[in-house]
């Protein structure tokens, strides 16, 4: 299905649902291709490729609201379930706040290009997708002695989207994928199986890093870990890799949300123009980043994608609110969801901050623990390595983190120069002081 066909069916269920009965309505049609491949000991393990097709479609029936889906897109079909979905929504309890956003927040003008597809994915050679697996398998295998097993896995995408409002908006998204990870695990003569993972990915097949550059990070970060302990309970400096540190950020995006302020579960609820972090935070939202992972020009709402400043020298300068809570509260929408994270950046490399640390925990990952929006609380259990003198000197896992958020973020006391580049969260490294580590 072209983009002519998607655009012209996704307006047809959107009229379609208001001949049936429905006041507005909001159609979705999508098309995609997912390609996965792994090898494992030299040998292709799993080889799958998918194409979906969907129409989602949202309906507002005299205040009354649901979201239904289907992946027959015959006209003849689609006639009916328009029909059946119409009369059930018309069955639910109503709430006046349920309706399309204003047509004032829809995009206006031209859609930038984002260059978000690569034009020649259709072109990728499948013996080459292979390859990439192999290659980064062969890469981490080759490192030492002590694997026992390593996996890699090449996979992409690619989606194509129509969306179409009865209230005057449509929009096109289409979007490319392509990813190599690999995923490592040792013997350990401590008699453990330390394991860890390395992932690169991009927009468009021909800026993949090389497999082998993913293999052999996978295996360094496994070996790095050999030897993992406790150490003692404590509070220490905590340095945050990049990579991981989307997990302490959380706690913070999962409040910064109308839905969590009107719903009381938000410890951010009131701090508009306050200070909610260190003054070294400046956090932005930027949906039109050439190539970036979160790029859009419209969210799932169909609401603009604008630039904004959400935190700024550690003062929250505003909330994520999407059409339904930004009603509820009186708030104008800005799309209830993140998209390109952009930090103010440091001066110094991940290693240049573990040198000016002179006994201090590196966090490289977390292993479950929870986080309580309401309150800021947290605890997470971590995985890294024991700071000595400026370098680390001995792995550490089995220990937890405990605390506050609003703590927490007002102890960040430096921000890495290291953007992580493989999410639309770009994450620096990020050093914190004071954070209470449980272990021995």
């Amino acid at each position: 299905m072209n983009r002519k066909e998607r655009s012209e069916l996704a307006e047809w269920a959107a009229v379609h649902a208001l001949k049936c009965g429905a006041d507005q309505s909001d159609a979705v049609v999508s098309t995609g291709r997912e390609t996965e491949i792994e090898v494992r000991g030299g040998k292709t393990d799993k080889l799958a490729e998918a194409t979906r097709q969907n129409l989602s479609l949202t309906l507002y029936v005299r205040g009354r609201y649901s979201s239904q889906s289907t992946n027959d897109l015959r006209k003849r079909e689609l006639q009916a379930f328009i029909r059946d979905a119409v009369a059930s929504t018309s069955l639910l309890s109503p709430d006046p706040n349920r309706m399309l956003p204003d047509p004032k927040f829809y995009p206006k003008g031209a859609p930038p290009d984002l260059q978000i597809r690569d034009p020649k994915f259709e072109a990728v050679d499948p013996a080459a997708r292979i390859r990439l697996a192999a290659g980064a398998e062969a890469a981490a295998m080759g490192q030492s002695g002590r694997i026992i097993s390593a996996t890699a896995s090449y996979s992409d995408s690619c989606w194509e989207t129509s969306r179409c409002h009865s209230t005057g908006f449509s929009g096109e998204r289409e979007q490319t994928d392509f990813w190599i990870s690999a995923e490592v695990t040792l013997e350990d003569p401590a008699g453990g199986r330390p394991e860890d993972w390395a992932s690169a990915g991009s927009r468009f097949f021909s800026e993949l890093p090389s497999p082998e550059s993913v293999g052999i990070e996978a295996a360094r970060r496994a070996l790095a870990k050999l030897g993992q302990r406790k150490i003692d309970s404590g509070k220490y400096v905590m340095l945050v890799e990049n990579r991981a540190v989307r997990r302490v950020l959380s706690v913070l995006t999962q409040a910064m949300t109308a839905q969590s302020v009107n719903q009381k579960s938000s410890f951010l609820d009131g701090m508009i123009g306050k200070p909610v972090a260190s003054g070294l935070l400046t956090m932005t939202d930027d949906p039109l980043i050439p190539k970036g992972f979160g790029s859009r020009w419209f969210d799932g709402e169909g609401l603009a994608a604008v630039k904004r400043t959400v935190i700024e020298a550690g003062v929250l300068q505003g909330y994520y609110i999407d059409t339904y809570y930004g009603r509820k509260m009186g708030w104008d929408p800005n799309s209830g969801s993140v998209s390109n994270l952009v930090f103010k950046p440091g001066e110094r490399t991940l290693e240049g901050m573990i040198r000016s640390v002179q006994r201090g925990i590196l966090v490289n990952g977390f292993i479950g623990g929870n986080s309580n929006p309401t309150t800021g609380d947290f605890s997470f259990g971590i995985m890294g390595g024991l700071i000595e003198n400026g370098a680390v000197t001995q792995a550490v896992n089995e220990m937890n983190i405990t605390g506050n958020a609003k703590t927490l973020w007002m102890n960040l006391s430096e921000i890495g120069s290291d953007p992580y580049p493989y999410s639309g969260w770009r994450t620096p490294s990020m050093r914190f002081e004071d954070v209470q580590f449980s272990g021995l």
